[in-house]
Order: structure tokens, then sequence, then C-alpha cells
């Protein structure tokens, strides 16, 4: 917890000048091996049948058996259309992972000429002002306005609270909750909290790449954003560094999360979430080697 809120800080001194910038190309890069729209189409033909799940499921229960708090986790194959989830429907905090459909809310609106990237939004401290994850809190003053392109970027790759604040309050708390029961999420604020669950999330990763192939240059770039965010150490932190990981992490007081779509050679969606942590920086540790589990199953796959 401690190092992830020092990095916060120094985030305000280094980051904003790269991050507006954007970092677009990347899905050219020869270490992507399966581009997005590929990802979401019809099922992979080398597989003489739908793979059997069933010891990856046994290997992370057992896991998990040893290890403080709860977690739910979901998987689904994007070449078999296989699924699975432990604890898939418990209610979890869903700290900053809560961003991504926000922000593929935002890229909808954009795709159906609803609202521009142009379009700017003014800094309101009473409404918008979040300490934590960001630089705005640091920079931000009341009258200042953001285009909704640096909003995005920011909430994405750096998880800026203000940034994600001041895109609720336009886009409306409502609307988001509608647009992500209509994804198919069952647990949306409930209590006007922030929680949901880890099978939710994943109807939300598989809603992005939805998006990419709909609409591949919005679709494309959200994906870019969420494969470069400053916060890389949970579903990618032991996998090989050439495998393309676009995700999102989260994390408040004992609760650590990471959802996102790992690019191998056999595509994936992962998520990861956690309650009851002792250590926040340990549970992304345990992410992590979740996160090598399943990537060494899929790598293992008969073909």
């Amino acid at each position: 917890m401690k190092r992830r809120r020092l990095l916060s800080i120094m985030m305000f001194l280094i980051a904003l000048p790269f991050l507006v910038a954007g970092t677009g190309g990347a899905w050219n890069s020869p270490g992507l091996d399966i581009s997005p729209v590929q990802a979401t189409g019809e099922k992979d033909s080398s597989f003489q049948q739908v793979p059997d799940y069933r010891p990856l499921q046994k290997q992370l229960k057992d896991y998990l058996a040893q290890q403080p708090g709860v977690y739910g986790i979901y998987f689904k194959d994007l070449h078999s259309g296989a699924s699975f989830d432990i604890n898939g429907d418990e209610p979890i905090t869903a700290a900053s992972t809560v961003k991504v459909p926000v922000v593929l809310y935002l890229n909808h609106l954009v795709a159906q000429g609803k609202l521009d990237w142009d379009d700017r939004v003014v800094y309101d401290s009473k409404q918008d002002y979040q300490g934590g994850a960001g630089i705005l809190q640091f920079s931000a003053r009341d009258g200042d306005s953001y285009s909704l392109r640096v909003l995005a970027n920011l909430s994405i790759t750096i998880s800026d609270n203000i940034a994600y604040r001041m895109l609720v309050r336009h886009l409306g708390k409502d609307n988001v909750a509608q647009f992500m029961r209509d994804l198919g999420g069952q647990t949306v604020f409930p209590g006007g909290e922030n929680i949901t669950t880890a099978r939710d999330m994943g109807r939300y990763m598989e809603a992005v790449l939805e998006f990419s192939r709909e609409h591949p240059a919005l679709g494309e770039r959200l994906l870019d954003d969420m494969a470069n965010p400053i916060y890389h150490v949970g579903l990618p932190g032991r996998l090989p560094p050439e495998v393309r990981v676009a995700h999102k992490e989260g994390d408040v007081w004992g609760v650590a999360n990471d959802a996102g779509i790992v690019f191998a050679e056999h595509p994936y969606i992962l998520v990861v979430l956690s309650k009851g942590e002792t250590d926040v920086d340990k549970g992304f540790a345990r992410i992590a080697e979740i996160s090598r589990m399943v990537y060494d199953y899929q790598v293992n796959l008969k073909r």
C-alpha cells in the first residue's frame, strides 16, 4: 500500500506530458501474439475439443486455500469459449477496476457521435476531488477544464480518481449503471456502493473486446491504454514480457483486484478480485502467481 501511494506522488512529477500524448501504434508491435479483433473472432478450429479446465480449477482452489482473504476468479478462453469461475458471484469492492466500464461507456457515446473527444469538462473540487491515485489532485484548480480524451486516458493509465469522478459526473452515474447492466452486470453499485463480482468484471472485459471489433480505431486505443498502465504488477507481473496484457488494477484497504485480457497464443480473459487482504502488495503478488498458473496451463493446452 505504501509503495503504491508513493508511486502516485511520483507520477505527478513525471507522467503527465507522456500520458496525454498517448502511446499509439502499440498493437502493431511484434510482441503482440494476437490482435484484439482476432481475439473476438470465431472459435479456433485447432482445438479438437473444448479444453478440460478442471485440473486448473483444482490447482487454483488448492492455492487459494492457503491464502488469507476471499478471492473471486473468472476465466474465459477466447478460442474455445470455455469458462469457469471460483466465487465468481462473490460481492467484492471494485476499487479502480470500475473505471473500465465507465471509459468503455464514454467510448460508445463517442462512437455514436453523441460526444466528442475534444469536449471539455470543468473541474469542481466540491464534487470531483478525491485523493489516492492520480495527478489531478495535485494540479487541478476550480475552473480548469480537461478534454474527455485526457480524462479517459488518465482514468485508465494512471487510475486518476479525479478524472474518473469528472467522467462519472459528466456522463451521469445512473446512465453508467444502466450501461453496465445492459452489458450483463448483475451487481452494479448496490446501495450506491462500488461493489462488483468477478463474473461481472469478466463481462465488461469481453465487452471491451466486442467494442474493439466493431470500432477498431477507438477500441484499439482503449486497449492500448489498458496495456500501458503505470500499475502493471498483477496479471502481467509474472508473465513473459512479450505477452501483451490489457488490464486494470484497483486497490483499497484490504482489497487487491485486477481484471484484463491476456493476448497470448490462446488469448483469454482473467479476473482476480480479493477482499480481506492483510497486505495489498502481497495481494498483487498472489494475483501475479494466479495469473502465471493460468498462463502456463493455456500454453500447455493440447492442440
